[in-house]
């Protein structure tokens, strides 16, 4: 990817103040928007310092336009790839990747999932930086924006922790706008998004109960809705989705409430779609926190993951987990409560 902002010095500097600095996060997409706050903390403490991150081709896009960063450098993961071609083009990038980042003299290298990445962290000291860095473990009992911005703390940041930083881009914005349109949605308000998809069994909600709480929504609020769902076969080995899912709630709702499908390949898709919506319902998972870096009202549903840890940050927000950690086992009641709550008071 491009860089973001001039190109400056390379060469390490003599006075103690870092001019090249790498910031690492290779997992998911959640988890580098959680780490944008001490982006935009190092931005402001070293205000002339080329900052690079280091991310997935899976989650890079995250930080599409963010203006704290000059590069963002993506690789992908074995795991990612097909066949045996596509894994020594990969190696070879990852090589190449190595050697790039070694010529640039790095002055700091920043872990920000912490020293149990462990090979993050062999990674970053194959870098040779003059200094690593690593946010302090994993902790259910603190949110994990927090545990990132511990590296900040160690690097002498002080004051409140900044707010996260999602940007739409402006082609993905007139693509959701021209969907919207296009379905005779255009300013409808509320406009509600709901993600059906979860990685995790026990955060998966029903299609039967998300067609429920669309059509209730529409009857109850006039609410237009936005359908998000990751696409594929349920059965894919890398990439399972949920087309068969959104099949099902388009049928029960058909008709009966005002909704778009929006299948969303490409994460900048997901990101333009969710800006224009008003409120988003989603299960916990990347989708919830790009709508958190949005600045979206957000109703979680939360089902065997710690709510403390991964709860939508610095957002109005309606987070519900049953006693029995299955997100199942929430009714469709209860989650129009907190959609209500929410439409009603929106800034609270």
């Amino acid at each position: 990817m491009s860089a973001k902002r001039p190109a400056r010095d390379e060469a390490r500097t003599t006075s103690g103040e870092p001019r090249c600095i790498l910031v690492i996060r290779r997992d998911n997409i959640g988890d580098l928007v959680c780490t944008t706050p001490l982006l935009a903390a190092l931005r402001a403490r070293y205000p002339q310092a080329w900052i690079g991150v280091l991310a997935n081709s899976y989650n890079a896009p995250a930080l599409d336009g963010n203006p704290h960063v000059d590069e963002v450098l993506a690789y992908s993961k074995l795991k990612h790839v097909a066949g045996g071609a596509g894994a020594l083009g990969a190696l070879a990038h990852r090589l190449a990747l190595i050697w790039r980042l070694r010529r640039r003299r790095l002055d700091l290298a920043v872990l920000a999932a912490g020293a149990a990445d462990a090979r993050g962290l062999a990674f970053a000291r194959r870098l040779a930086p003059a200094r690593i860095v690593c946010a302090e473990p994993a902790d259910e009992e603190r949110h994990e924006v927090e545990r990132v911005f511990g590296a900040a703390r160690v690097l002498g940041v002080e004051g409140p922790i900044p707010a996260l930083c999602v940007r739409a881009s402006a082609t993905a914005g007139a693509n959701a706008r021209a969907a919207l349109a296009q379905a005779g949605l255009a300013g409808r308000r509320p406009l509600i998004g709901v993600h059906i998809s979860a990685r995790r069994p026990r955060q998966r909600w029903p299609a039967e109960r998300w067609a429920e709480l669309i059509l209730a929504l529409h009857a109850r609020h006039g609410a237009a809705l936005v359908l998000f769902w990751s696409p594929g076969a349920e059965d894919h080995p890398q990439h399972p989705g949920d087309d068969g899912k959104a099949a099902r709630v388009v049928e029960l709702v058909a008709g009966r409430a005002p909704l778009l499908p929006c299948p969303t390949a490409a994460l900048a898709e997901l990101i333009g779609a969710l800006d224009l919506c008003d409120l988003v319902v989603c299960s916990d998972g990347g989708a919830m926190h790009l709508a958190a870096g949005l600045g979206k009202p957000i109703v979680a549903l939360f089902g065997d993951s710690p709510t403390v840890r991964w709860r939508p940050w610095g957002v109005p927000q309606r987070v519900l987990q049953p006693a029995s950690r299955d997100v199942a086992e929430i009714d469709t009641e209860t989650v129009l409560q907190a959609c209500a709550e929410l439409i009603s008071t929106p800034e609270s």
